[in-house]
């Protein structure tokens, strides 16, 4: 394809959750190295549009929030739209409401991710996935758009940007909350049942053991109190009732974030926060696919062979419960590896 190195536009789509957004914001700076005289917008929920604030790459964030009637969100999206001028546009992930309304806004160019009978109403152009590949993250496949009309593309990292004033304020947060020791540890017990996890009552026995070290600072991460555990004296709960962009700023404190494959773990990484996630090796789980693209993420898995005894049938529920599976103590044992 050939691309005009002023007149491009581009409009990237992605109302999706915390993690899969975050894996997203390589996309703008691609686009941006390539054309450097292009606008970059991102469609995304209100509820993610924190992760984009300050970031170089991007020039304006539009709110995608569906209504009662499918119509209404269309029409309202078209109107949006239309008048930006936007000349390509890219779904990284199918929504049908979104189809339509690139299509009734005139952009020139559409392509969306899969093969839906809406996509091909309004020719929509397709980059299908006809099969994952089990070592390939699912970062690197939302960068196929750009592929496929011929823009280079070298494994850029998924990252946020904080302002000046916010990395002050992170650093005389930290700093105050080390107070002399060694590390901030993060532990984030809740993953919105999208991976494997451990029970509540054993984040709690983690936290009640790290936070037991002398040279440790343990803080738990969870934007809302978890039902099956207590409040502990010596942890803190930094992130209680915080905005997504001041929760922000509290991962980017941290040392390391322990937690199951969710999308604080994606964000830490996006901070450049040293990693520790507890992982399934089934193939539609395992790191590669979606682990934090971050050469500082560390993950434990069950021992060889659990999956095979143990697993309930479904990765969602499992639980790693059991001999060979991943409890407090081997958590530990292994964070203590990399804090040496």
């Amino acid at each position: 394809m050939n691309l005009e190195l002023h007149s491009n536009r581009f409009l990237v789509c992605r109302p999706d959750r915390l993690g899969d957004v975050t894996l997203s914001t390589p996309f703008a700076s691609v686009l941006k190295n390539a054309f450097p005289e292009s606008e970059v917008y991102y469609l995304v929920r209100e509820r993610t549009a924190a992760l984009f604030e300050n970031n170089p790459y991007v020039d304006k964030i539009i709110f995608f929030e569906p209504k009662n009637r499918k119509t209404e969100t269309i029409i309202s999206l078209v109107k949006t739209l239309r008048p930006m001028g936007v000349t390509h546009a890219f779904q990284l992930i199918p929504n049908d409401q979104i189809t339509y309304a690139l299509f009734l806004a005139g952009i020139p160019y559409r392509a969306g991710v899969g093969n839906k009978l809406f996509q091909f109403l309004t020719n929509t152009k397709s980059v299908y996935r006809r099969k994952y590949e089990q070592k390939r993250n699912e970062g690197d496949y939302c960068l196929d758009h750009l592929r496929k009309i011929g823009i280079p593309v070298e494994n850029p990292l998924p990252r946020i940007y904080l302002s000046e004033s916010e990395k002050k304020v992170v650093a005389e947060r930290k700093a105050r909350l080390l107070n002399g020791k060694k590390a901030i540890i993060g532990v984030h017990v809740t993953s919105g049942n999208s991976a494997p996890n451990l029970t509540a009552g054993e984040y709690q026995v983690l936290m009640e053991k790290l936070s037991a070290s002398d040279d440790l600072v343990v803080v738990n991460t969870d934007l809302d109190k978890i039902h099956g555990t207590e409040d502990l004296a010596k942890v803190n709960y930094i992130n209680r009732g915080t905005t997504l962009r001041e929760s922000i700023l509290n991962y980017a404190l941290l040392d390391w974030l322990i937690s199951a494959s969710t999308g604080p773990m994606h964000v830490c990484s996006a901070l450049e926060v040293k990693t520790l996630s507890l992982f399934c090796p089934l193939p539609a789980c395992e790191p590669a696919l979606w682990g934090p693209l971050n050469q500082a993420a560390k993950f434990i898995l069950p021992d060889e062979g659990y999956c095979s005894n143990m697993c309930p049938g479904d990765p969602h529920i499992c639980t790693f419960v059991g001999s060979g599976g991943i409890d407090s103590d081997k958590i530990i044992a292994t964070l203590r590896q990399f804090l040496e």
